[in-house]
């Protein structure tokens, strides 16, 4: 198959026959073979039985519905594991995507020989609660990832079909998916303006402050275990071994003040003192963490699974 469309769906029941009417309309013009797979993340309003109607007159569309609300990172991972097409595109189903974009996304990849190429709403039709902490955040994840992309969180994009069959998205992730295939050693990642469009029905699902603070604790823990998930100790030990040592050159120059003047000298009365003792209470916590991170990681079932990319001599 050559292209498969993800569209995770939360309460768009109005918007998805229009919109499946024009990704067939595109599809089919081009000629492609596809399958749209829409899962729909509990929504309580029709968009299930909006589903099952499209599929009567579509068989390309297929549906996955979840008994309760899990979230988009949980829809796309369920999503991509249904796949067929060699590639692989995402979209949101509120019809601010272009399916337009689709072949233009599909031949990046194919032609240009990228795994990854995300698109980028350079002009937004989005409240300003959407787009000034969408930049602050873009920004910081485009350092630290040092992936040189403007829109990490645009949900048009399109993937090799390896990519999505050898990545995990969970929790809050779906931002930092870029992230993740780099990680997992992808390292051709592309971007494209593509249009976005205002919005025809209903209401933003997301948005707001607390999606912010969400987004920075997901790049802080995706960027930890891309790292150290497989070797913790590299991580809180040289921490540990830093702040024993700090500790250590405190209780000595303590020492030998105390044995200058014995009579005089009291060491509780020194903040040097305290300073030493937190920093070795530290030091050692540090490493012990690093330890017990250590030894979890290598009892976890995944502790050797790699990601392959040819064998040679070997069965696959």
């Amino acid at each position: 198959m050559e292209i498969s469309i993800v569209i995770p769906v939360y309460n768009e029941d109005e918007s998805l026959p229009e919109l499946c009417s024009w990704i067939q309309r595109v599809v089919e013009k081009a000629g492609f073979s596809y399958e749209i797979i829409m899962v729909d993340d509990g929504s309580t309003d029709n968009s299930w039985e909006v589903i099952q109607e499209l599929r009567k007159n579509n068989p390309h569309i297929k549906g996955i519905k979840f008994q309760r609300n899990y979230g988009k990172s949980a829809a796309l991972n369920e999503g991509f594991k249904a796949t067929r097409g060699d590639v692989v595109v995402t979209m949101d189903a509120d019809m601010q995507d272009s399916p337009d974009e689709i072949p233009e996304l599909r031949r990046m990849i194919l032609e240009d020989r990228y795994d990854l190429v995300s698109g980028w709403k350079k002009v937004r039709h989005d409240p300003v609660s959407k787009t000034l902490p969408s930049k602050f955040f873009n920004w910081t994840t485009a350092k630290v990832s040092k992936i040189n992309l403007h829109d990490f969180n645009c949900g048009l994009k399109a993937y090799r079909g390896k990519v999505v069959k050898s990545i995990e998205v969970y929790g809050e992730m779906h931002r930092y998916i870029p992230v993740i295939a780099k990680w997992s050693g992808f390292k051709r990642i592309g971007e494209k303006v593509v249009e976005h469009r205002a919005r025809k029905y209903g209401h933003t699902k997301f948005g707001g402050l607390g999606r912010g603070l969400k987004g920075l604790l997901d790049l802080a823990s995706i960027t930890f275990v891309g790292k150290y998930g497989k070797r913790p100790m590299h991580f809180f030990g040289p921490l540990g071994v830093l702040c024993g040592l700090v500790g250590a050159g405190e209780v000595i120059s303590l020492l030998i003040q105390k044995l200058e003047n014995m009579s005089s000298f009291t060491l509780t009365n020194k903040p040097s003192f305290y300073i030493a003792l937190t920093c070795t209470v530290l030091g050692t916590q540090l490493f012990l963490t690093g330890f017990v991170a250590e030894l979890l990681s290598r009892n976890s079932p995944q502790r050797n699974a790699y990601l392959i990319e040819q064998k040679l001599g070997l069965e696959s």
